[in-house]
């Protein structure tokens, strides 16, 4: 039997190359061998299935940087084979698995579990990030040479900040001799204290307590300058504000090597969207104004703002269905996220390229990680996209174990029609 696949008359967008062209990728062995518009002018592989893909875009897989999942502890919520199968439905080929499980991420027994869980049952590559400090409780560094030998690609706290900025500066100063990047989610508790959505005019409107823009700014700005101080890798996870992203300009202007991504809900969606109470779009970082989304959009269209991440976090119906208030944060994401994405292409605001970079290259780059190209002798991590396929979101259509989307009965224009990793297709629609 042929391991070869031959994926003809496609569109291939490359960020990896800058390569937007009408060709054929050659695939023998879970390999590219061939990409481009040479890439048939050679013999086929001898037995090769040949997909005649017409109208459709090959892109590398997606790579999505921010997943939450429920395995140990919550596996109600999500597993990493549930996970893994959603990942495959949305074009994800690659997922960084946050390490705020139960147990935590902090310990060499837990990194090899989840590579083994993965490796088992997994139809995309999980890698996952350990914690930063143990229990994500921000004092006691984990063993961070010991957890990237062992399989980490990035540290984290998760949800946490480090609050403590001798804690962070050792954090960086050690890590910086292994070169391994350090990803923080701007939080300030005090600030936030009480917070439940964007702070400002609807807020009031709704008779919810606000959460300002500054919870996020003042602990990212000092990140940034202990980041330039220690010379170390750093990620700020999610940011929602264009100060924030003024910030990190600035930061990379006077040569600290500091990185950043955004959550799609914070692209696709603003805080108008919580209409009256629904409890699917209490979300962290809180969905902000539209003239912040439209700033944020034109960040990451001029490559200010590094990644797209899904912000995948699967929340239960016994923690979303409550009053606004006491709800839980997060939505589940993973098979939304191109598509969310795509809106943003098909309004002209960015260009496909650079939503291909931000999901896929641009954040196997930043980690270190064996995907993001279509270049020959590359690993056949692909995602074959129907530009203009309408769909709507139904929930009973989710592969996640947890249902909580944002995005129900959202149309869209534009999907992930075939995944394939490895070669192997893993997801076909």
């Amino acid at each position: 039997m042929s391991n070869s696949i031959v994926f003809k008359n496609v569109r291939i967008i490359d960020p990896s190359r800058d390569l937007d062209e009408l060709g054929a990728i050659v695939v023998k062995d879970g390999v590219i061998v061939a990409s481009g518009k040479d890439a048939l002018n050679e013999a086929l592989p001898a037995g090769a299935t040949v997909r005649d893909c017409n109208g459709l875009v090959a892109a590398p897989g997606l790579v999505d940087a921010r997943v939450h999942i429920g395995e140990p502890g919550a596996e109600h919520r999500e597993t990493i084979e549930s996970a893994s199968r959603a990942a495959a439905a949305g074009g994800v080929t690659s997922i960084i698995m946050i390490p705020d499980t139960d147990p935590v991420i902090d310990d060499i027994a837990l990194v090899e579990f989840v590579k083994k869980t993965a490796r088992d049952k997994a139809l995309v590559n999980v890698y996952p990030a350990a914690a930063i400090t143990k229990g994500l409780a921000g004092e006691e560094m984990s063993e961070i040479g010991m957890l990237m030998e062992a399989g980490a690609v990035a540290f984290t706290d998760g949800r946490s900040s480090i609050h403590d900025a001798q804690v962070l500066r050792r954090v960086m100063t050690y890590a910086r001799e292994f070169g391994a990047v350090i990803s923080c989610e701007t939080r300030d508790q005090h600030l936030a204290a009480g917070g439940v959505m964007n702070e400002g005019l609807f807020a009031s409107w709704l008779g919810l307590s606000g959460i300002p823009r500054e919870t996020e700014l003042i602990p990212l700005e000092r990140d940034l300058r202990i980041a330039k101080l220690t010379r170390g890798k750093y990620h700020a996870a999610m940011i929602s504000v264009p100060e924030s992203v003024e910030a990190i300009e600035l930061a990379k202007s006077r040569g600290a090597t500091v990185t950043c991504g955004i959550s799609i809900n914070n692209l696709a969606l603003n805080e108008n969207d919580i209409g009256e109470y629904r409890t699917f779009f209490k979300l962290y970082p809180p969905l902000r104004s539209e003239d912040d989304r439209v700033a944020m959009v034109d960040a990451l269209a001029r490559g200010a703002i590094d990644i797209i991440v899904s912000s995948h976090d699967p929340q239960d119906v016994d923690t979303k269905r409550l009053p606004f208030g006491e709800a839980a944060d997060g939505a589940v994401g993973l098979e939304t996220m191109l598509a969310a994405a795509l809106r943003l292409h098909h309004s002209g605001h960015v260009t496909l390229m650079r939503l291909i970079d931000a999901m896929s290259t641009r954040p196997a780059q930043i980690f270190g990680l064996d995907a993001g190209t279509l270049k020959p002798g590359a690993k056949a991590d692909i995602v074959l996209i129907d530009l203009e396929e309408p769909w709507i979101v139904a929930k009973d259509m989710l592969l996640s174990r947890s249902k909580n989307t944002p995005f129900e009965d959202a149309r869209f224009s534009g999907r992930a029609v075939a995944t394939y990793v490895a070669g192997q297709c893993v997801h076909t629609s």
